[in-house]
């Protein structure tokens, strides 16, 4: 059994629970497991669920627990049930020229080659003049969905008064962000009484400045709902019924815009305009076929949810809002776009982004407020630009790759300390592989080989 305890009190209150979890049956269910200390947890956990195949217990979780006791609580919070922490590479691409500022952005993702490819297409466009960005809307959305069986010429005909009751009795909790220049901006009837019987719903539209918003939001779409069943039932004597309010994470007009553009010629490439032609036509190719646009998009969410890991955004939300986007005319197509004309190459992305520079977890996670100095302190309008341009450097990076040497040479090349790792290299082992694969094809079976052929 293992055992974390550092009393013989918690030793035997950990036997005395084991048992009073069927530790001899079969049953591997359990109530109250969010009411069990981390060391219990662990316990449980190693008795009912954990195969030992590789000579190691689960006391190595303790060697992810932060040194600093009072981080540590704080990771814990974030999440129920935590049992230990699951570090991520934090890096830097740096060499980001966006709007005639140099940026360095933290990235957070395990992939390989990823970092590269952004610092790459930074480094390439920095002496082309740099990215630039701007912010076309923030405007952020919530529904509420509830039913009313009357007459729709009725609920329209009583929405304008119905609107103004609605925000008057919600200004107890927009107050604070009206001041700061938020707030509600919109509220819209849909009818949808032709799909569903009965079904309507408030569409609302809010403003939450530098916040994500998602907590204001939903308390203000929760007080609409209240205020909605009392004021229809005494206005019409037909009461609705609510049946969820809550945000969207489809925001098509909280969005942002980043773009390179230079001359044919200042590609420096022997067949310049031979090479442009075949990056727009890959690009053109991601909006046709929806096949290629899925993995298109993923190369441009590799670079902009690494910068929302970051961050401590919520980058599900910006996935899920990101691929709905790409979907918004009935085919899914890529996020980015390119055209050549009169000699001049454009790349362009219009990118969706939810975020937030202050409250929730921004605030909370000590990388992420260190993400946010590093970049300047920035404001959820500059956090948006800067995500949508390093989205755009690691699409333009993948691409290049894929229309010259092909996907593969650059990213087997960073992949091969990840092979090594895997077939336990020593160090010296480590540095032959890296020189001798300098100029051959990486691959599992041939790192494998090399390492055969040394070792014997």
């Amino acid at each position: 059994m293992i055992c974390l305890c550092d009393s013989k009190n918690q030793f035997v209150h950990s036997l005395f629970f084991i048992f009073n979890t069927s530790f001899f049956s079969m049953n591997k269910t359990i109530n109250g497991f969010y009411k069990l200390t981390k060391e219990q947890k662990i316990d449980w956990l190693a008795q009912h669920f954990y195969q030992n195949t590789e000579g190691r217990d689960l006391g190595f979780l303790q060697s992810f627990q932060h040194p600093d006791a009072e981080f540590q609580r704080i990771f814990d919070g974030f999440s129920e049930n935590t049992i230990a922490n699951f570090p991520m590479p934090y890096g830097i691409a740096p060499n980001f020229l966006i709007n005639n500022k140099v940026y360095a952005v933290p990235m957070v993702i395990e992939e390989s080659s990823v970092v590269a490819a952004a610092s790459s297409g930074a480094k390439y466009w920095s002496e082309r003049g740099g990215f630039h960005a701007e912010v076309l809307g923030t405007v952020k959305v919530g529904q509420v969905h509830f039913t009313w069986s009357g007459e729709g010429d009725i609920l329209r005909g009583c929405f304008e008064e119905t609107k103004k009751v609605l925000i008057a009795e919600s200004e107890h909790i927009t107050a604070n962000m009206t001041q700061r220049g938020g707030g509600i901006l919109g509220i819209e009837l849909i009818d949808f009484t032709d799909q569903e019987a009965d079904y309507y719903q408030l569409r609302c539209t809010f403003e939450t400045c530098d916040s994500m918003g998602a907590n204001f939001i939903n308390s203000v779409l929760e007080q609409f709902g209240q205020t909605l069943e009392w004021f229809l039932a005494e206005k019409t004597g037909i009461e609705p019924v609510v049946v969820m309010c809550i945000l969207s994470n489809f925001t098509p007009n909280c969005l942002v815009r980043a773009w390179v553009e230079c001359d044919i010629e200042d590609f420096h490439h022997e067949e310049a305009a031979f090479y442009a032609e075949k990056f727009r036509r890959a690009v053109r190719i991601a909006r046709i076929d929806p096949y290629r646009a899925v993995t298109h998009n993923k190369g441009i969410m590799n670079g902009i949810d690494a910068v929302v890991l970051a961050t401590a955004n919520d980058f599900r939300a910006i996935e899920a809002c990101a691929h709905a986007f790409a979907a918004r005319d009935g085919q899914y197509r890529s996020l980015s776009d390119c055209t050549i004309e009169n000699g001049r190459f454009k790349f362009w992305i219009d990118m969706p982004l939810a975020l937030g520079t202050v409250g929730g977890l921004t605030s909370l996670h000590p990388l992420a407020r260190l993400s946010l100095d590093i970049l300047g302190k920035p404001s959820a309008a500059e956090l948006m630009q800067v995500v949508a341009v390093v989205g755009l450097a690691q699409n333009f990076a993948a691409v290049r790759s894929l229309v010259t040497t092909g996907i593969q040479k650059g990213h087997m090349k960073m992949h091969l300390t990840n092979i090594l790792n895997h077939l336990a290299a020593t160090e010296g082992e480590a540095t032959a592989a890296q020189q001798y694969f300098d100029n051959k094809t990486v691959s599992f079976t041939a790192v494998r080989t090399f390492l055969d052929s040394v070792r014997t």
